[in-house]
């Protein structure tokens, strides 16, 4: 066994990258605690100590995936988020890039890579963009339309609201996430009582039914995505099943040679 061999079974081993992300939980940790003034003045040169530590481990570990797989650690996806996340870390942060050093906490996002269950996860959210943006348009095209109708009706009821169609589509925003809807609500009825039906039927619309649309959508992907992991599994069993057998014929027809030679002999 060569030494790239080697190092690919080291990084490869379960126990290696349950290491890994213990590094990765320990340097989040250690980025929050730089946010209080508190701890920075008292263990600062801790903290940035173990930052460091902890930048070194990835950097280690990606030269070391690089080495043990070579040009073909490229074609997994996962391999290059990890990369391009390490390598914003080694950016300088001094001087005019000063602001890359609030972009050391993307480390945190290579817990995503780490864990096979969010990787599980980000797939699927992947494979559901396609029916996502659809569904985008189609609440893009609903606030649109709603943010026209509500300027031409309550523009002058509610100017602080509604009083252009820049105002309307903020305000509809807001309005489709639940933020402080029934104020909105209530301002314009105090003019326009019968201003209800416009409100209760647009969210209707978009909170009650196209928003849930996106949640379908994303579990229609995670189905789909758990279906296929169990047909690969099923897969993978079936021929080592098949490999089996074969061998068993094989012991099979050995023996029977053997058997029978020494009957041949005499």
């Amino acid at each position: 066994m060569n030494t790239r061999e080697r190092v690919r079974m080291l990084v490869d081993a379960p126990a290696f990258q349950r290491v890994i992300i213990a590094v990765i939980l320990v340097n989040a940790f250690t980025l929050g605690c730089e946010t209080s003034a508190t701890l920075m003045a008292g263990y600062g040169w801790l903290l940035h100590a173990i930052d460091r530590i902890a930048l070194a481990v990835f950097t280690i570990e990606i030269a070391a995936r690089f080495y043990a797989h070579g040009w073909r650690f490229f074609r997994d996806p996962w391999n290059c988020f990890d990369a391009v996340i390490v390598g914003v870390s080694l950016l300088p942060t001094t001087g005019t890039f000063g602001v890359l050093r609030a972009l050391r906490v993307l480390r945190v996002l290579r817990l995503i890579s780490a864990v096979p269950n969010m990787r599980r996860v980000v797939g699927a959210l992947l494979t559901a963009v396609p029916g996502m943006a659809s569904i985008a348009a189609l609440l893009v095209l609903i606030l649109y339309v709603g943010s026209v109708i509500a300027t031409k009706l309550f523009s002058e009821v509610a100017p602080e609201y509604f009083g252009d169609l820049g105002e309307s589509l903020f305000t509809l925003f807001q309005v489709m996430t639940g933020e402080a809807w029934s104020e909105v609500a209530r301002s314009v009825m105090d003019a326009e009582p019968l201003a209800w039906i416009f409100f209760i039927g647009y969210i209707a619309v978009t909170t009650f039914t196209v928003l849930n649309l996106f949640i379908a959508v994303a579990v229609s992907a995670m189905e789909s995505q758990v279906s296929k992991e169990r047909e690969d599994s099923d897969d993978t069993v079936q021929d080592l099943l098949g490999e089996v057998r074969e061998l068993r014929a094989e012991l099979r027809e050995l023996r029977t040679e053997f058997g029978s030679a020494p009957t041949a002999r005499s």
